[in-house]
């Protein structure tokens, strides 16, 4: 997708800053902080796979910006692309000291941290669709505005990247049902300060869980991903791998992060992976 401004006018774009790289620098790389280095590009094509290809060489806390991604990755393969310094778009790399069975928690956690972190800075309601989209509303619609990949790299690691539209305008969303901070009413679209937010967040949740040992109900995950969680108590359709279908109710999440969906039939049924439709508006 490119801005509706044209290739020199986004550049010049007075209401999208560049980042402050050595301001963010400053407030986030603190001795014994989790962010161990914080760099900013101008253009790359996935933050994933640049920080993903140096996860051996890099310790636990590298964090990777871009002001422009032009080959973004979602869930499914889907791609992920907004106008040059219209969102965050990063990726951070992590060395979990956790049991390798609860590193599916990842995602969600990062769910949470950035949904309270926008929440506070940008002033924003944000919630999260299970897995790993964050929610904004639009004129009572809610809309994607963000999305979280996480993926393993080197022998140890994990990149979660994560991409969050910010000051994408009417013209500029790629599809209808996206969204961004500036359409929900956010009282700030600082781009350097929700960063800062974000970051922090995730530090505070992510130091929290490996604490816990990776236990989502020890470390308040469970119940805080609950808490935030749109697609609990509605009607919702999964479309599982090997275009298998399941539509019930979602009632609840399970300890390995699943969405427990109750079926016609009385039962329940635990989905790891799919594409989750909301099929009832939320009360």
């Amino acid at each position: 997708m490119t801005s509706s401004q044209g290739s020199a006018g986004r550049w010049s774009d007075l209401d999208r800053p560049p980042l402050n790289a050595p301001a963010l620098r400053h407030a986030l790389v603190l001795p014994d902080a989790l962010w161990t280095s914080l760099d900013v590009v101008e253009s790359t094509g996935s933050t994933n796979s640049d920080l993903a290809a140096r996860a051996d060489e890099l310790p636990e806390g590298a964090v990777l910006v871009a002001e422009e991604q032009t080959s973004g990755r979602g869930r499914l393969d889907r791609s992920w692309t907004a106008p040059a310094r219209s969102g965050l778009f990063f990726s951070v790399l992590l060395k979990p000291d956790v049991p390798v069975h609860r590193w599916g928690w990842l995602p969600l956690l990062t769910g949470v941290a950035a949904a309270s972190g926008l929440a506070k800075a940008a002033g924003a309601d944000l919630t999260l669709k299970w897995p790993n989209d964050l929610l904004v509303r639009v004129e009572g619609e809610e809309r994607k505005t963000g999305g979280i990949l996480a993926e393993r790299a080197g022998a140890d690691g994990v990149v979660v990247g994560l991409g969050v539209n910010v000051t994408l305008r009417p013209d500029e969303l790629p599809v209808p049902a996206a969204g961004s901070l500036l359409l929900g009413n956010a009282v700030s679209t600082d781009r350097d300060t929700l960063l800062r937010a974000v970051l922090r967040s995730l530090e505070q949740w992510y130091g929290d869980w490996v604490r816990a040992a990776g236990d989502p109900t020890a470390s308040g995950l469970l119940a805080a991903y609950e808490a935030q969680c749109a697609t609990l108590g509605r009607r919702v359709r999964a479309d599982l791998p090997g275009e298998r279908m399941l539509e019930g109710d979602a009632v609840g999440v399970d300890g390995d992060g699943r969405l427990v969906v109750a079926t016609e039939g009385g039962g329940t049924e635990a989905v790891a992976a799919g594409d989750i439709v909301h099929l009832r508006a939320a009360d």
